[in-house]
């Protein structure tokens, strides 16, 4: 039993060593694929073609147009005409005011008005029989000292106080003016046409608190796109550049729009996404279309340059040595350094001013 476990081991060695001796006499003749891809290096052609610079924004669609609807004077609800979503009108009636209050405040105004006007009148009567001459059992020239600046003082003293009421008559006028066109309000009316919307929809109220906000009226036909860039784009975006938007939800759906504003101040990390660098807000106009709401998610893409027949390379093929920049050019004599000037950059395509020309080749090591 021994002589056959020994014989089967031996057997296996011996095949063993056969084996390795049989790989070292046939080497592998096909290529190595690490070798082909050194000796096959991803080579491009320099071309001509129309460069297009782009800045790629994220942000909500949001209505270019809001009028704000405040509560002119506190006071209960009436009646309301108009509801959530309705068209108006600009000068359509919104909302009735109870005006009992400030009709009873025009009321008392008004007669402290005319009160006012009653002891004017008095006041100058007063004036003048102070004024006039002595009866005929007495004279002029026999008044004493004392009298004479009594009446002064009186004469003076009626001036001052006959200017204070017309002070006073003035502010009570102007009061009385500003109840009358609160009043006017009670009756409130469409600062502007479009779509009214509460400020809670869920809570219509029933009574109103003075300068409390009520809700909106929005125009559906203007709405915009509200985004943030960062410092190292936001000097690349100029008003009027075109834009090419889409709807995140609705992809089928291609929006065309121009940049309206870039911002010069950056926002606080509460106005814009939480971002290691400032952020800088742009606002971008959007053409109407009929699935345009506010409040969704749009994806632009800023044109911020374009350069026709411009002699490009592809991006990943510049190479950068300190401020120098080169490709690898292909030549008869083999791949050399070649560096060169460029000009418009893209993430897939820059613009070679200086140091090739269209045909050449450059590849990538």
């Amino acid at each position: 039993m021994k002589k056959k476990i020994w014989a089967l081991a031996a057997a296996v060695v011996v095949i063993g060593i056969s084996a390795f001796l049989y790989i070292k006499s046939h080497p592998q003749t096909g290529p190595n694929p690490a070798d082909m891809a050194m000796n096959n290096p991803l080579s491009f052609k320099v071309t001509r073609e129309e460069l297009v610079g782009s800045i790629e924004v994220k942000g909500k669609s949001s209505y270019e147009k809001e009028t704000w609807v405040h509560a002119p004077f506190s006071g209960d609800i009436v009646k309301w005409n108009v509801t959530e979503g309705a068209q108006v009108k600009k000068g359509d009636s919104l909302f009735v005011l109870d005006s009992a209050a400030i009709d009873a405040e025009v009321v008392q105004m008004q007669a402290n008005l005319k009160k006012q006007d009653l002891e004017a009148q008095l006041a100058k009567f007063q004036e003048r029989s102070a004024q006039a001459p002595a009866g005929s059992g007495e004279s002029g020239d026999g008044m004493s000292e004392s009298d004479a600046k009594k009446r002064y003082v009186d004469a003076e003293s009626a001036k001052v106080q006959a200017q204070l009421n017309t002070m006073n008559r003035e502010t009570a006028q102007n009061q009385l003016g500003e109840k009358q066109k609160m009043l006017a309000k009670a009756n409130f009316k469409a600062p502007e046409s479009g779509i009214f919307l509460f400020e809670d929809s869920s809570k219509i109220p029933q009574a109103l608190q003075a300068n409390n906000r009520i809700g909106k009226i929005v125009d559906l036909s203007k709405l915009e796109l509200l985004c943030y860039v960062g410092e190292f784009d936001v000097f690349q975006i100029k008003p009027d550049m075109p834009v090419q938007v889409k709807i995140n939800a609705l992809a089928d759906v291609p929006l065309k729009g121009k940049v309206k504003q870039v911002s010069k101040f950056a926002k606080s990390g509460t106005e814009a996404a939480t971002s290691a660098t400032a952020q800088f807000e742009v606002i971008v106009s959007l053409e109407p279309n009929d699935r345009l709401i506010a409040g969704l998610s749009l994806t632009g893409t800023i044109e911020t340059a374009r350069k026709a027949d411009a002699l490009v390379v592809p991006t990943l093929a510049v190479q950068r040595d300190k401020d120098k920049h080169f490709v690898m050019l292909e030549t008869p004599g083999g791949v050399e350094r070649k560096e060169i000037t460029i000009g418009m950059e893209t993430a897939d395509k820059t613009e070679v001013v200086s140091g090739l020309n269209e045909g050449d080749t450059v590849v990538l090591q």
